[in-house]
């Protein structure tokens, strides 16, 4: 039993002690004293108790300090409470500072909860950033497509960085001004022998406005020539016009079909009407013998004009005699 007793003392022990240096960093506290940073074990206690690692505020404030940055606990502390990242921060003000870079703990702060990575900030503020923008592509005004890709350098605006604007609008700006001053020449040769105009051009537009870069150069990597825009649209419309007139000349061959259509309906309807008109000769005729007002005399004199008006017909028109037989 003494045994069993001394196994469970010296567990509790062990957890007694365990949980005294978990709330008391005593070793933290001695580093930050070595350090030359004033804090107590009381506040480490306290930094426990408000849920926030006392390594992460300790290790901050031994880095200002050693870089010869002031630096305030309870500002670290509210800056890890409000989700910040407390030593991507403490990065960034001691890269600013050897950089002789301006930037306040404010902004820092401010930066790095707007979700933007602070320390990286810094570091393109002292090496700028070169970017390739995707092929644009452009027509010059003779209608020839030019595939131009441009190298943009750019340089981190440590005021802008709350609120500007990202890399992907300065991209869609810089292919927006190459669009433009291509298409302004009048010709794809002087923009094949001067592509530095490109440059000039979209660098005075003023393109960095309201982003959260500098813009220090925009350098065209390479043109390449596409197709003849202004040929093809030329042949679509040639294609065009030969499609419109083929319409219309459908349209009228429809009609004049339809005219003759219509024409050969009426003289059938005429030719109807003489043949009926012809068949009441006979009946007139014969009603003329039966009530004496036509004799056989007569009937032959009109026979015999009738004979005669054909003879001099067929002498007159010998091939339509042809055609009858």
């Amino acid at each position: 039993m003494e045994i069993g007793a001394l196994i469970m003392l010296i567990v509790a022990v062990g957890v007694g002690i365990y949980i005294l240096f978990y709330f008391v960093p005593v070793g933290l506290w001695f580093s930050a004293l070595l350090s030359g940073v004033k804090i107590s074990l009381l506040q480490l206690v306290f930094m426990r108790w408000r849920k926030v690692p006392p390594k992460v505020i300790v290790s901050a404030l031994i880095e200002g300090t050693k870089a010869g940055l002031v630096l305030n606990r309870d500002e670290l502390e509210a800056h890890y409470l409000a989700g910040g990242r407390v030593a991507q921060v403490t990065h960034a003000l001691v890269s600013a500072s050897k950089a002789n870079i301006d930037l306040s703990f404010k902004m820092a702060t401010a930066i790095d909860l707007a979700g933007r990575d602070v320390y990286e900030a810094v570091q393109m503020s002292v090496i700028p950033k070169v970017i390739n923008t995707p092929p644009v592509t452009a027509v010059s005004k003779d209608g020839i497509q030019l595939i131009a890709k441009a190298r943009v350098t750019l340089r981190a605006n440590i005021r802008q960085l709350v609120g500007g604007a990202g890399e992907e609008t300065v991209l869609a700006r810089v292919g927006e001004g190459i669009v433009s001053s291509i298409g302004s020449n009048e010709s794809h040769k002087s923009v094949l022998e001067n592509p530095d105009y490109i440059s000039r051009v979209v660098l005075e537009k003023g393109l960095d406005a309201g982003t959260a870069f500098e813009i220090l150069s925009i350098d065209i990597a390479d043109i390449d020539i596409g197709k003849n825009i202004g040929a093809v649209l030329q042949t679509d419309q040639a294609e065009a016009d030969l499609k419109i007139a083929q319409a219309k000349a459908e349209e009228r061959r429809a009609m004049a079909v339809a005219l003759e259509q219509e024409n050969k309906a009426l003289a059938q309807q005429m030719r109807a009407k003489v043949i009926e008109a012809e068949a009441e000769v006979p009946r007139a005729m014969a009603e003329a013998f039966r009530n004496g007002q036509l004799g056989i005399m007569d009937y032959y004199r009109m026979k015999n004009i009738e004979a005669d008006t054909n003879m001099r017909d067929n002498i007159a028109n010998p091939s339509d005699k042809g055609k009858k037989k």
